[in-house]
């Protein structure tokens, strides 16, 4: 299991501390390709990672009305996509009270913890994989499990504001984030 970011995850987060891009708020690293979580303090000191669920569709854009077809249980499976991107975000909650960090609360993209369910048992395995590709089952989501979220993400991202930064899987990290 990797214990660093990839050496474009890396460059990325040399890249958010440097500039101060985060504007001094705690922030997150989605590597798509590693389908992994890294969570920063507002420092740029390294808070936690971990491996991630993520949208069950290949794609780094989102769709107008992803949002809405989500909460009404409509969304396509090709458009169940994790949207990469720099997002502005912010604790909240979703529509049962859950706790959640809203990346992108317009088209329903939340990091959120691994939720009980009849898909529980399938999605912890797949958090506990050593394969990344096995980690494409959510509707667009970063899903966690639920020690590291509580831990790591409510703490530390899930007391505000803060900033996710999403690594594309399709294009160069260059073409999303044009200053690397």
């Amino acid at each position: 299991m990797a214990t660093r970011p990839t050496p474009e995850a890396a460059r990325l987060v040399d890249w958010v501390t440097q500039t101060s891009d985060a504007r001094g708020k705690p922030f997150a690293i989605v590597d798509k390709r590693a389908a992994r979580l890294y969570v920063f303090h507002a420092d740029g000191r390294l808070a936690g990672h971990t491996p991630a669920l993520l949208g069950s569709a290949p794609g780094d854009h989102t769709l107008p009305g992803t949002g809405e077809r989500t909460q009404n249980g409509t969304l396509r499976p090709e458009d169940r996509t994790t949207p990469a991107g720099r997002f502005d975000s912010e604790a909240g909650v979703n529509a049962t009270g859950e706790h959640v960090v809203w990346v992108d609360y317009a088209s329903a993209f939340a990091i959120h913890r691994l939720r009980p369910g009849f898909a529980y048992q399938a999605r912890a395995s797949r958090l506990a994989s050593t394969q990344s590709a096995g980690r494409r089952v959510s509707w667009g989501c970063v899903v966690v499990p639920v020690p590291f979220y509580t831990q790591v993400v409510q703490r530390v991202l899930g007391q505000g504001r803060s900033v996710v930064y999403v690594m594309p899987e399709n294009m160069p990290v260059q073409q999303v984030f044009n200053a690397l």
